[in-house]
């Protein structure tokens, strides 16, 4: 039988720091005037669930975290045949533990607080009493960030990513339900000035909630915006993406738009792709940026940044070609590059974006210098740039996969050859010579997947079997789907 005082559950709710912190929240609480507090978490898929607690609660429901089932985190859905995913109602309950270093309050209902939650088996559960859920993906990060830092004397990833969506507005026509707010004038200043007042409110919502936005832009697809925040550690910047997506869905939802995040929600013009730059690097120090006038609305590792260090991928003698280590890096990321996109690229839509060859999206399963034609692509001297990631990913599993895919690489020391300086599409669309591409469709990816043992670390427990189920049963749902393009390819196909 497990005693408490053996579970990682005892241990989080009695580590120092956090019960530090705990009391921190309740000073915040009473100097906000917060009423109500989200307590929130994210699933497989990357979609935020959990539940509303008074505040007047917090110092009780932070010491003991608050329950919720299990199967939520399979987003409580069920597959093709109606059957709950992975789980049954009679299945038990999971604690959310309220990470407090994440509380903040909402910009757009001050009297609501949010905090992110950690989740645990309950102290019930006839197997894992107590223990990490392991299928909740962002405390997985944090477990993952933590040992490979252990393991490589400090060395850790940053991250910044670059969170494409479009903005749709209704039209009414049923052919055409919606539109994006602007033209596809990529980087026009004239469309970006269309919708001032919506990208300024994102703005102000998003550094309130600790976001240091660094600059935006308007794309080449109809509503496509861009808008960017500072790179930081791997958890920082999943939880913030996370939450740039909430404040989008709150903007649109004020002014009757749709925040639309589907990877290629239309052919022949550039997707929805959510490119994460990456770096690694040693030392730093935790900074607070004080993002908005008066006292901080949250706390202050909210708004806390690691800056200075030492970037370990960069090159410091000068030229694009990266360290040692830069190079080993990119050999585990090569290595594991099928497997990684299948977490980076996760729905059937997803590959609608590799389909329309030459709007930007990668084929090649390849890296190189500045070459956007490859999925690895050295963006700058100090990071690279994995560009089979879109909107719809799970960044928190992706970061876990590619820590995995960093430490084959460095611990083996592997080789990714010489960068690709050709450019791939036009490679393929020649077709005098094969080249390795990345998986084309979910299927293949879900397949590279299974295959790679190794990238299968960062999916523990029941983790892999429902993502792949999830995963699986999209797939199903797809080939069974007779759509407009089949009525319209094959009703007078014969004779």
């Amino acid at each position: 039988m497990t005693h408490f005082q053996d579970t990682d559950l005892y241990r989080e709710i009695n580590d120092p720091i956090r019960q530090e912190r705990v009391a921190r929240v309740a000073e915040k609480i009473k100097a906000l005037g917060i009423e109500h507090i989200y307590f929130q978490y994210v699933t497989i898929t990357g979609r935020v669930l959990g539940k509303a607690v008074p505040a007047r609660h917090w110092l009780h429901v932070a010491k003991r975290g608050v329950q919720t089932w299990l199967g939520g985190v399979t987003n409580v859905a069920a597959d093709m045949n109606g059957n709950l995913m992975g789980f049954s109602a009679n299945d038990g309950e999971s604690l959310a533990l309220p990470d407090p270093e994440t509380f903040v309050q909402l910009p757009w209902e001050k009297k609501v607080g949010r905090v992110f939650c950690s989740l645990f088996y309950s102290l019930e559960d006839a197997h894992k009493p107590g223990a990490y859920y392991e299928c909740d993906t962002r405390g997985n990060l944090k477990r993952f960030d933590r040992a490979f830092r252990e393991k490589h004397n400090g060395l850790h990833l940053r991250v910044g990513t670059e969170p494409e969506m479009l903005w749709l507005k209704p039209t009414g026509n049923p052919q055409a339900p919606y539109e994006g707010i602007t033209k596809p004038y990529a980087y026009h200043i004239d469309q970006f000035e269309s919708v001032r007042d919506l990208w300024i409110q994102v703005y102000e919502y998003a550094q309130a909630m600790g976001l240091d936005m660094i600059q935006g832009d308007v794309e080449d697809a109809p509503g496509l915006l861009e808008l960017n925040f500072s790179f930081d550690d791997a958890l920082r910047t999943c939880d913030r993406l996370t939450t740039y997506r909430q404040i989008c869905a709150e903007v649109a939802r004020q002014r009757g738009l749709i925040a639309c995040f589907m990877a290629k929600p239309m052919m022949g013009v550039p997707a929805n792709g959510c490119h994460h730059n990456c770096s690694i690097w040693t030392g730093g120090e935790q900074t607070v940026q004080h993002l908005v006038e008066g006292e901080l609305p949250g706390l202050d590792e909210v708004f806390t940044y690691t800056k200075g260090g030492v970037n370990e991928f960069e090159n410091k003698d000068g030229g694009w070609l990266p360290t040692e280590i830069g190079h080993h890096v990119l050999g585990g990321a090569l290595k594991h590059i099928g497997a990684l996109t299948a977490i980076g690229a996760s729905t059937v839509n997803s590959y609608r974006r590799f389909a329309d060859i030459g709007l930007w999206a990668p084929v090649g399963a390849n890296w190189g210098l500045q070459n956007r034609s490859c999925t690895i692509r050295i963006s700058a001297p100090d990071r690279f740039e994995f560009r089979a990631v879109d909107a719809m990913v799970n960044q928190h599993l992706f970061c876990s996969a590619l820590i995995k895919a960093m430490d084959d690489g460095i611990v083996n020391q592997l080789d990714p050859g010489a960068p690709e300086s050709r450019n791939v599409v036009e490679v393929m669309k020649e077709g005098k010579e094969d080249i390795r591409t990345i998986p084309l469709n979910l299927h293949e990816a879900l397949e590279a997947l299974k295959a790679d043992d190794l990238i299968l670390e960062a999916m523990p427990g029941r983790l892999y079997e429902l993502y792949d189920m999830m995963k699986q049963d999209d797939w199903k749902r797809f080939l069974k789907e007779v759509t407009n393009w089949d009525h319209e390819r094959y009703m007078d196909y014969l004779p």
